[in-house]
């Protein structure tokens, strides 16, 4: 990777939406070369994918926790059974299994204080797998 890869990735992480046209002219390249660049670093694992960032107020998704999350047991059932539990909630934004305590690292968004009672005490508190759970509300979001 060279720097104008790695102008292209930044080009395209402000704006995926770029027509090769216009990611070529902000790189120094024409289309055609900027477009192989392109499909190299998506061959090659480097772009894994194209996204909509999407506003979370907009979709009643406005209001987010951050938790801190530890487990009763850790065998390797016990882990796999609340991971998959816990990624296919909706409400889970980001889950990340730590080294160390906590266990995990679980974003949460949804669209008030009350919804995400609700979802606490009826999902995360009713598994049993959680032994601790500690909640961050988020005040405001700096850097995304």
């Amino acid at each position: 990777m060279d720097r104008l890869d790695r102008e292209i990735l930044s080009q395209l992480q402000k704006d995926g939406r770029l027509t090769y046209q216009e990611l070529g002219a902000r790189v120094g390249l024409t289309p055609a070369p900027c477009l192989r660049r392109v499909r190299r670093l998506e061959v090659d694992g480097v772009i894994t994918g194209y996204v909509a960032v999407v506003d979370p107020a907009a979709v009643g998704r406005g209001f987010e926790i951050i938790i801190n999350a530890e487990l009763v047991a850790k065998d390797y059932r016990n882990v796999e059974d609340f991971e998959a539990r816990l990624a296919a909630m909706d409400e889970v934004v980001e889950l990340r299994r730590m080294f160390g305590l906590p266990d995990y690292l679980i974003r949460v968004r949804v669209a008030n204080a009350a919804e995400y009672e609700r979802w606490l005490s009826t999902q995360l508190f009713s598994d049993p797998a959680v032994a601790r759970v500690d909640s961050r509300v988020t005040m405001k979001v700096l850097k995304a």
